[in-house]
């Protein structure tokens, strides 16, 4: 066994699951508030257009950056949503964002070298690096920034061994956003030290006070991750793509060549319906859905006494301190999942700083079932705590 599964840990969040499943099995109702993955079904246009893909028979590989015409589709979307011209020879399409992820870091870290990231985070990054035998450099982030990095973080931690910075915008597990100043001062301190700034952009679409934004607008130079899981509501297609300096577009496909061939075929297909006028009408709805959920749902965590001191400009997450109750996350999670069946994440499956006493929601169900959830989380706080 290699020595770097040693040091990759399980997704929590998925022994929460498996566990609120047992429950389940044994005949408890519980309300899910631990999972990243929006409720709804993948719109129907999206389904109808891998249905019809299949029919056609496009079952067979594509080349490794992705089916031409997504490619096109994409930068037609950043032309259209951001006033963009990205050109589709920069746009590699991949098994998800964790695909992506796994193909940037592939081009840029070497063993022993550093990433930066935020503590909180998502988990998943700091494996990643691990992966490559590079070193997540995990940044604590207060409430102050946000639970940002900022270009003052990035200077101060920045050594001779970092290759890059890591931010998402907006983050999970917090939600927030990163300013377009900050994203442009990091990304200039990373080019001038010649690393890279690698901007997760999974949850964009999904933003709530305010017109949606990118990287890209502020440099041709930083990496963009994003993903038809959320905003799209494809999780399960697994597809996602990068946005690339021109530069490093040959060595990422030479890996996405070696490392997976290609995204999936029918996936692909399917995706090319999600720019549709239709479409986007629906996930537009979905977004107000979403903000709707928000905005009934942290109010009410904070009249129970959780501490949310930043509201969320997007995803679908509340990271909220649980502090005044006098347990620790992973034992009020434990109890909340086994006493009042209300499943939530408690706050070690992103990081060390402050983990004992954070907790995650997850607003990815309707708002009916977030009012039951509260009732119970009510009626645990009066009778437990």
């Amino acid at each position: 066994m290699s020595r770097r599964i040693e040091d990759i840990k399980s997704f929590r969040v998925m022994d929460l699951l498996a566990r609120a499943r047992e429950l389940e099995a044994q005949g408890k109702e519980i309300y899910h508030l631990e999972i990243g993955e929006p409720d709804f079904e993948t719109s129907e246009p999206i389904i109808e257009a891998g249905r019809a893909a299949l029919l056609a028979g496009a079952t067979h590989y594509t080349p490794a950056l992705g089916l031409p015409a997504l490619r096109e589709a994409i930068a037609g979307f950043y032309a259209s949503r951001h006033g963009l011209d990205i050109s589709p020879s920069r746009i590699i399409v991949t098994p998800g964002a964790s695909g992506a992820l796994q193909l940037v870091l592939g081009v840029l870290v070497d063993p022993d070298t550093e990433v930066l990231m935020t503590d909180p985070g998502y988990p998943c990054n700091r494996h990643f690096v691990r992966l490559y035998e590079g070193r997540a450099r995990q940044v604590a982030v207060h409430r102050d920034t946000r639970y940002q990095l900022t270009p003052e973080l990035v200077r101060a931690h920045w050594n001779k061994r970092t290759v890059a910075a890591l931010v998402a915008s907006p983050a999970n597990p917090t939600g927030t956003l990163i300013e377009p100043d900050d994203l442009a001062g990091m990304a200039a301190y990373a080019a001038d030290r010649d690393g890279c700034l690698i901007v997760d952009e999974i949850y964009q679409g999904l933003v709530y006070d305010r017109p949606d934004a990118t990287a890209l607008s502020i440099s041709d130079r930083v990496f963009v991750i994003n993903s038809f899981s959320k905003y799209f509501g494809m999780t399960g297609w697994r597809l996602g793509w990068i946005v690339a300096p021109e530069d490093y577009v040959r060595p990422l496909e030479k890996l996405a060549q070696n490392l997976f061939l290609c995204a999936p075929t029918p996936s692909q297909h399917a995706a090319l319906a999600a720019f549709e006028p239709t479409t986007l009408s629906i996930l537009e709805a979905r977004r107000s859905a979403f903000r709707e959920r928000r905005d009934y749902l942290l109010p009410a965590l904070r009249e129970l006494g959780f501490d949310i001191p930043t509201t969320p400009d997007g995803a679908f997450y509340l990271y909220a301190n649980c502090e005044r109750f006098g347990l620790t996350a992973q034992v009020l999670s434990s109890r909340l999942l086994e006493e009042a069946g209300v499943a939530v994440t408690p706050g070690d499956d992103f990081g060390d700083f402050g983990a004992a006493q954070h907790v995650r929601f997850a607003y990815t169900t309707g708002l009916q079932q977030l009012h039951g959830a509260v009732e119970r989380l009510q009626d645990f706080v009066v009778h437990n705590l």
